[in-house]
């Protein structure tokens, strides 16, 4: 799977990101601190890796600031991301399965690389869930993105769903 990475600092945990991912097979494209050259500020690293999600050039990302705050932000303003910050394997599990999350945010700050190794052994591990319910808000969030207001919502005929 090839998978974008960025962080707005380059620290440890970011490097052992990184390498973790290489070391599960996957393709890694770097942004932010770890790639020279390119822009460390976190909203502009952040958002790289998220529209390398959005416009299909990467199946997912991992996007690292120091809370994970600010970098899960920047990510959710490209349409078609749903970045999760994720500080616990459990919450990584969740994020997937019932958000069909297609970007994990870290913070640089709480994950220790043991910390690391269990939020990714969840995150892929768990795939987008099937409940109806689920997939019902997942298609708000679409709608969200295409521009349609909160209050929308479909008729109970279309499923949620603009009929």
């Amino acid at each position: 799977m090839r998978i974008s990475v960025s962080s707005d600092m380059d620290e440890p945990v970011a490097r052992a990101l990184v390498s973790e991912l290489r070391g599960r097979g996957h393709d890694v494209v770097t942004h932010g601190a770890l790639r020279p050259g390119s822009d460390p500020q976190w909203a502009v690293c952040s958002e790289a890796a998220a529209r390398d999600v959005a416009d299909g050039t990467s199946e997912q990302a991992v996007v690292c600031c120091w809370t994970g705050t600010g970098a899960s932000i920047a990510a959710n303003k490209v349409p078609g991301v749903r970045a999760a910050l994720c500080t616990d394997a459990c919450t990584a599990d969740g994020a997937r399965r019932w958000n069909d999350a297609n970007v994990l945010a870290l913070s640089l700050r709480l994950t220790s690389v043991p910390l690391l190794k269990e939020i990714l052994d969840a995150w892929f591990g768990a795939e987008a869930g099937q409940d109806a319910e689920d997939r019902r808000n997942i298609e708000h969030i679409r709608g969200l993105d295409a521009g349609r207001s909160a209050s929308w919502r479909g008729s109970p005929e279309s499923g949620g769903r603009e009929a």
